[in-house]
């Protein structure tokens, strides 16, 4: 294990009766990163937070989180990781401030209830009962409640399921803050964009396995990927040509059409097509 790291996972197994939902998993995740966790459903994605978390036993495997083993670690390490469950972990009869302050009493040294408060924008809801808040204003507070701890880890489960794209967004920027205080973000989530907007490093995982790693830009070689250029041809008829130079091409085809080329547009392969690749499903033409 490195010493920047605060994740490491090698040889990961967990089975449920006849199923393998982690089989070999292996990771690296440094102090500082924000670390997104793509995979299908029942790629073994939230087993293995729930194992990083201490929250659930492995079968085998070495797993070392902010220089401890979870499956033994004591209350002073449990108190260095906040998690963000799917579902919603707040009494919805309660206000806003009395259940931010409820949760800081479980911690041994956590951050000010008001300053968490306005932190995830939620200064204005202070007074309101949690039965009264939006869905996005709930998660707000599901976020309040795994920080307030002061984690150095914090692990996001699909936190923006649900939300519209305003809210997806403003969450997004609430994520941004708190990497930028250097705390250490694992976000599992189905929204590609998502992990292309918060992720310094993904982490493909497939059949439990890690299938592939590396930054948005060049997960799998994307980077590298030849471009497609598109235009239409003299009939009408919609062409495309992949490239390993679509400059070249462009102007071949400018003498061609002399001068301007109809329906002219260069992609390259973006990170759904790489993701459902790696997950062994032919990308949408």
């Amino acid at each position: 294990m490195s010493k920047g790291d605060a994740v490491h996972v090698r040889g990961l197994r967990k089975r449920y009766g006849d199923v393998l939902a982690v089989d070999g998993l292996d990771l690296d995740i440094g102090t500082g990163e924000v670390f997104g966790v793509l995979g299908p459903n029942g790629a073994g994605k939230s087993t293995t937070v729930e194992i990083l978390q201490g929250h659930r036993s492995r079968d085998a495997g070495e797993v070392n989180v902010l220089g401890a083993d979870p499956a033994t670690a004591d209350r002073t390490w449990k108190a260095q990781v906040g998690i963000v469950w799917q579902d919603e972990s707040a009494v919805s009869e309660l206000t806003v401030g009395e259940t931010v302050r409820h949760f800081a009493r479980y911690y041994p040294h956590p951050r000010d209830p008001a300053e968490v408060i306005a932190l995830v924008g939620l200064e204005s809801k202070t007074a309101s009962r949690v039965k009264a808040l939006s869905g996005g204003q709930r998660r707000r507070l599901d976020v309040a409640l795994g920080v307030i701890g002061n984690p150095r880890l914090l692990l996001l489960d699909e936190p923006t399921t649900g939300f519209d794209p305003a809210a997806r967004r403003q969450f997004w920027e609430l994520i941004r803050s708190l990497a930028d205080e250097g705390t250490t973000i694992i976000l599992t989530t189905h929204y590609l964009e998502e992990a292309e907007a918060l992720a310094d490093r993904l982490a493909v995982v497939t059949a439990g396995r890690v299938v592939a790693v590396g930054t948005p830009s060049t997960l799998a070689g994307r980077a590298d990927a030849r471009a497609t250029v598109h235009w239409t041809g003299p009939d009408g008829t919609p062409r495309a040509e992949e490239a390993d130079t679509p400059t070249r091409t462009i102007t071949e085809l400018a003498r061609r059409f002399d001068g301007e080329i109809p329906g002219l547009r260069v992609t390259q392969p973006t990170l759904e097509d790489v993701y459902l690749r790696l997950i062994g499903q032919e990308p949408p033409r």
